[in-house]
């Protein structure tokens, strides 16, 4: 079994990445080799499988037929512009974000290999005005440029899957929350900013009213989400290949209760309000909770609690809380 990773240097593809290293095996066969690839070169997970690390811009000529002659059985297309550097960079957004895309997509075709390919979508696609609560036969139609070039490739995956060029499988994903590490261009960055930093003893920002209410869902589902498409039956999909994933629906509010539970109000005191426009302009449009039903019924699962989203944080990041 070889797997290609695009987007392998970003926090959810090196979990993954560490993840599948650790199994050793997926889809019953076990991994042989690795393909990281990313703008920047990716961590090598600790593996007796082979692993191939590869730096380069994937919209650029020949790059994805060089990554898919290695003949992958699974690629996981992680790859991407965040939303809130989609909106601020025109150019750059659908650059890596679609033209990426699109030339990933073409070179597995012209392979004829027909891997099992999971993308990377998300909630984004769906734009305002939004019933209580979205289901799955809901009309995306995005208002952002980054829910409008995922929407596109959501259409490319299932046009491709169609003509059996490969076998896809596209996963929406919510706001995935608590993201360790530095805080990213993504507009949604405040959900896990007014967690992360306070739990670190420093000052976060909260840019938009504590009403507002989101979807989200922890590292670990996500990456939980990313191999069980990878291993799921595509006829029991069927032709409706893009998902949306379960999650948790909080208001900023209640995730701040939340935090304050776990961690005290030592460290909620350390959330700054400060209203944000440009921030609250992307926000207010996006959707806040899912029905998510084919997801469930297929077997994907999240937590039930934003306390158990904290939790997973604290576990993962081995975070240790002060009395």
């Amino acid at each position: 079994m070889r797997i290609l990773v695009t987007g392998a240097a970003g926090m959810i593809g090196r979990k993954l990445v560490e993840r599948l290293a650790r199994l050793g095996s997926l889809r019953g066969q076990t991994i042989d080799a690795f393909d990281l690839h990313d703008i920047v070169p990716a961590e090598v997970p600790e593996t007796e499988a082979a692993v191939d690390i590869l730096a380069s811009d994937l919209a650029r000529a020949g790059v994805a037929e060089e990554l898919v002659a290695a003949k992958p059985d699974v690629i996981f297309h992680l790859a991407g512009v965040v939303s809130g550097e989609a909106e601020a960079n025109f150019e750059l957004g659908y650059r890596v974000n679609l033209d990426g895309t699109r030339a990933l997509f073409d070179a597995i075709r012209a392979s004829g290999q027909g891997p099992r390919v999971v993308f990377t979508s998300s909630i984004a696609v769906f734009g305002a005005p939004f019933p209580d609560v979205i289901p799955d036969e809901f009309h995306p139609t995005p208002l952002s440029s980054y829910g409008t070039q995922k929407l596109i490739g959501e259409a490319l995956l299932a046009d491709y899957t169609r003509r059996g060029f490969f076998d896809g499988i596209g996963i929406r994903l919510p706001t995935i929350c608590v993201r360790p590490g530095k805080p990213n261009k993504a507009a949604s960055g405040f959900f896990s900013g007014i967690i992360r930093e306070p739990l670190a003893g420093k000052e976060a920002v909260l840019p938009v009213p504590r009403s507002v209410l989101h979807t989200h869902a922890s590292p670990r589902s996500a990456v939980n989400f990313l191999i069980h498409a990878a291993e799921i039956d595509g006829e029991r999909v069927g032709p409706r290949r893009n998902l949306t994933m379960p999650g948790v629906s909080v208001t900023v509010g209640e995730q701040i209760e939340a935090l304050g539970r776990i961690a005290g109000s030592k460290v909620t005191r350390l959330i700054r309000e400060e209203p944000d426009e440009t921030i609250w302009s992307i926000v207010k449009n996006w959707p806040t909770r899912f029905e998510a039903r084919r997801a469930r019924e297929l077997g994907f699962e999240a937590e039930q609690s934003f306390d158990e989203i904290i939790q997973a944080h604290i576990e993962d990041e081995r975070i240790e809380l002060s009395n």
